[in-house]
């Protein structure tokens, strides 16, 4: 079985018949012998360790370009946290492009962050504030799950390094935008089905993150954490048959 893990990042799996996709600064730096001996120069402490994890079967390759595959010759897609990074029209054609390189019968798991659980978990918590006004002080907190990431200035990991690592991490890299880190949309069991349904594919299922489609989808550990739980509470997990 074929398993491409698309716009993987450092979240990556070992496994045979895994491959483990992404234009990141990461897996460039790991693909070239030079760089890779220069990497503690560029990455350090977690960042660092989260490199040197990395395993070998890694493809460096700009998810912009058309896959480099033949049509029909895939058996599972995999993407966590990348669709809603994509404007509207542009998802619409990385969806397509999926579903060339998928074999007849083959699977898209697809997570992404869930705007329903978001939406009702804020206003849970209005009526939270309501009851007890002094939980008024953590209602920001709510409202970043949902517009945060769209709206972030500057990239996650680089607001955590020392000044002069910030200043120069952001004249290199860009900001968060240019980067790709912003949410460009949001998604929900209704429009993210409706969506892949439009554009072909034969079903749609939301799962759990421990269950799947997919034979055997836990030992690949993609939707795990390091201690076997849930690596992205908070996610919609759904599964598309070509």
């Amino acid at each position: 079985m074929q398993i491409l893990n698309l716009g993987c990042g450092t979240k990556v799996s070992s496994s045979p018949g895994v491959l483990n996709i992404d234009w990141s600064i990461y897996l460039r730096l790991k693909k070239s012998r030079v760089l890779r001996a220069m990497a503690p120069l560029f990455v350090r402490g977690d960042r660092l360790d989260r490199f040197r994890r990395l395993p070998d079967n890694i493809m460096v390759h700009n998810l912009a370009q058309p896959l480099p595959f033949a049509a029909d010759s895939v058996d599972v897609v995999y993407h966590s946290h990348l669709l809603e990074h994509l404007d509207r029209d542009t998802a619409r054609a990385f969806l397509l492009e999926v579903k060339r390189v998928l074999r007849p019968g083959g699977i898209q798991r697809i997570v992404v962050p869930d705007m329903e659980r978001a939406c009702s978990t804020y206003i849970g918590h209005i009526s939270i504030c309501d009851n007890n006004p002094s939980e008024g002080s953590q209602h920001d907190s709510y409202i970043a799950a949902i517009i945060e990431q769209s709206v972030r200035k500057e990239a996650h990991g680089t607001s955590k390094q020392t000044s002069l690592r910030r200043f120069f991490e952001n004249a290199l890299l860009g900001d968060a935008r240019q980067r790709g880190e912003t949410h460009q949309w949001m998604y929900d069991r209704i429009n993210l089905s409706a969506l892949l349904i439009s554009l072909g594919y034969r079903t749609s299922h939301v799962q759990r993150y421990d269950r799947s489609l997919v034979p055997d989808w836990q030992e690949y550990r993609l939707d795990l954490d390091e201690h076997g739980g849930e690596y992205k509470p908070g996610s919609l997990y759904m599964e598309a048959t070509k």
